[in-house]
């Protein structure tokens, strides 16, 4: 990795406009064509080698497995991108199926053994699906190259194949089922306003289950008609709840449905057709149901709940209604749960603090787990890992917020990084982070990862928290957060940087508008600069379902509100180093905020580092990137919390090309 750093040292570097506008004088940039480097200096060939063997952890995730239970489709990262490889015996060789230069990020086995797949250009998230020939690796597009496509599911019989797109105006996502052999063959099933998902098939493949999302707290479930396109909302209109996924029983009589209509938290329901009734059969558990995976032709159903950021998985007999937990699975998150449609065998992948994604597979016979990959850690000593801590703090109005903390090895004080997720309705789970065990084994900086109001995982009344009006509350949860910091002997209150991708880049820069005096420095990685602006350009598709989490910037008074909290117009009270990341071809977040928000600091007479990336959307998916973004955080990081002499560090730029 460092000797792609060092080539990237060798590119010209010309003096020349910077890519933000507003500035007349020259800024020297570093510019391939691809990516573009405003501010920042060369990684030193000291950092560059020891992050190599970080940058070379990788993991493996579950994509399908076959109907036998005997081979499996994973999706890891052997080049720049991740692509689809095949196992067909526990810990054997990887078989790569797929040769894009763009990242594979979803697929499975057709029906009748093929292999399809789905992918975009640029990180534009405009989705196509493939279908790949087993015996030749050809490719046949399966979707309408004008609109972006989403898989839904294919029937039992093998011969359909259900989807979602947004063909018919760009903006509401519609349900379509075609052949899975040509788009050709697409058929429109429903149509309606908002944005609409396939799940399964029931068994006789009359139906499909269809979920309409409209928010994170609210969405409802239907039983769609195949033949006639005629909905049946299964989920009553009172309460306003959230319905998550679904799956048949044994037959058409009973669904096994996620959803919070009746508690705090989404819990597992058993919806029976007879009398349209819905029982819970996990009130007596605390956290959220995640995947759901049908199992034994519904005799058997499979669920993850997440409690407190760890999974735990269970085993419902669907005759009975007996449940038990899965003790062969090791503690950690559990994803992708996956039944074999021929086999008593399930697969999923495991994820830990200081472990890497990896493909397990469960036999329901036995409960005997059974590890198919084992990912690389670039020759790291996982025993050195640090795990965290799960703690609380309490926020201005008294609510308790949860946080992961990362010790560093030693007695301190250690300079501190917050680390703020996405979302805003994410949550931030131990998973293993590269870079996170760099900064505590080789910088010795303390991690926090905070979920703040308004993160999901701790029911539906702490998920809404920071809607609309409530914006600003969320920031007040880093400032508790700091008041924290300054209670414990082992940190440095006075070396304290933010970082966050996304809504976590918004959090950013709003702490620096009210926490200058107490940061050093923050990164804002595909954030939100301005409301406003981030409502009106973000992708058709996706406005109204934002619209109602941050509110609708066409009523006057929301409005002048965004306006007032968006760290764009405030830019004057950010005093503090600021590097901004951001990939040119952003759908969600449109790359206009990164340059507003960099032309905005540097106006007020401070310096701002910018990576830009051409090549990419939301977020680095491409190695050769991310591994440069990554070493210029921890540069920047290392500069701010003074861990690195800046000056040394930083070396004139030439005005001309070498």
């Amino acid at each position: 990795m460092w000797i792609a750093l060092a080539l990237w040292a060798c590119h010209p570097v010309v003096e020349t406009e910077p890519v933000v506008g507003g500035l007349p004088e020259p800024a020297v940039v570093r510019d391939d064509g691809v990516v573009r480097i405003e501010g920042a200096p060369e990684v030193p060939t000291d950092l560059a080698e020891r992050l190599q063997r970080y940058h070379s952890v990788r993991s493996a995730g579950l994509v399908d497995i076959s109907p036998d239970g005997q081979t499996l489709l994973i999706r890891t990262r052997f080049g720049e991108t991740y692509q689809l490889h095949e196992l067909d015996h526990p810990l054997g060789a990887r078989r790569q199926l797929t040769f894009r230069s763009e990242p594979v990020t979803r697929g499975g086995f057709t029906p009748d053994g093929d292999t399809w797949f789905r992918a975009d250009v640029g990180g534009d998230e405009h989705y196509q699906l493939w279908r790949m020939d087993a015996e030749t690796g050809g490719e046949t597009r399966l979707t309408d190259a004008s609109c972006r496509n989403s898989f839904g599911a294919w029937s039992n019989a093998g011969d359909r194949l259900a989807l979602s797109n947004s063909c018919r105006n760009g903006t509401d996502t519609d349900v379509w089922v075609s052949d899975g052999q040509s788009p050709t063959s697409l058929s429109l099933v429903t149509e309606a306003e908002g944005s609409w998902w396939s799940s399964s098939w029931s068994p006789d493949d009359s139906r499909l289950l269809v979920e309409h999302y409209r928010s994170i707290s609210d969405s409802a479930i239907f039983e769609l008609e195949v033949a006639t396109g005629e909905r049946h909302d299964i989920s009553p209109a009172e309460p306003t709840a959230a319905y998550w996924g679904g799956v048949y029983g044994p037959d058409t009589d009973s669904l096994y449905v996620s959803s919070d209509r009746e508690g705090e938290f989404v819990e597992l329901y058993r919806y029976d057709r007879s009398d349209a009734s819905w029982t819970s059969l996990t009130r007596d558990i605390t956290g959220n149901v995640e995947g759901i995976a049908r199992a034994q032709g519904g005799a058997t159903v499979l669920f993850t709940v997440n409690e407190n950021g760890w999974s735990q998985l269970y085993r419902l007999d669907t005759a009975t209604g007996e449940r038990r937990r899965i003790e062969a699975v090791p503690p950690g998150i559990v994803r992708d749960l996956t039944a074999a449609r021929d086999a008593d065998v399930v697969a999923l992948t495991h994820y830990g603090a200081t472990s890497p994604g990896d493909v397990y597979t469960l036999d329901l016979s036995t409960d005997a787990l059974t590890r198919w990959t084992h990912s690389e850690v670039g020759g790291l000593p996982t025993d050195d890992f640090v795990e965290p801590e799960l703690i609380t703090f309490e926020s201005f109005d008294g609510l308790e917020v949860p946080a992961f903390y990362y010790r560093p090895p030693g007695e301190g004080p250690f300079p501190v990084v917050i680390s703020i997720h996405g979302g805003p309705e994410g949550q931030a789970r131990p998973y293993l982070s590269s870079r996170t065990q760099y900064m505590l084994r080789e910088s010795q900086i303390a991690v926090l990862v905070p979920n703040v109001r308004g993160s999901s995982g701790y029911g539906k009344t702490y998920v809404g928290l920071d809607n609309g009006f409530k914006r600003e509350d969320s920031v007040k949860d880093i400032g508790a957060l700091l008041d924290w910091v300054q209670t414990r002997e082992e940190l440095d209150s006075q070396r304290v940087a933010v970082r966050g991708g996304s809504y976590g880049g918004y959090m950013v820069l709003a702490s620096l508008v009210h926490y200058s005096d107490r940061l050093v420095a923050g990164v804002d990685v595909v954030g939100i600069a301005n409301f406003v602006t981030f409502l009106e350009n973000t992708s058709d598709y996706r406005r109204d379902l934002r619209r109602v989490e941050y509110g609708d910037e066409r009523d006057p008074e929301m409005r002048a509100h965004l306006e007032a909290i968006s760290p764009a117009n405030q830019a004057d009270k950010i005093q503090t180093a600021l590097f901004v990341v951001h990939g040119a071809n952003d759908p969600r977040v449109p790359v206009g905020e990164a340059e507003q928000i960099v032309a905005a600091v540097r106006a007020q007479g401070r310096d701002a580092w910018l990576m830009l990336a051409r090549n990419e959307g939301h977020g680095m998916g491409k190695k050769a990137n991310r591994d440069l973004y990554s070493a210029l955080e921890i540069l920047f990081l290392e500069q701010h919390l003074g861990l690195r002499d800046n000056a040394e560090d930083t070396p004139e730029a030439p005005s001309s090309s070498p």
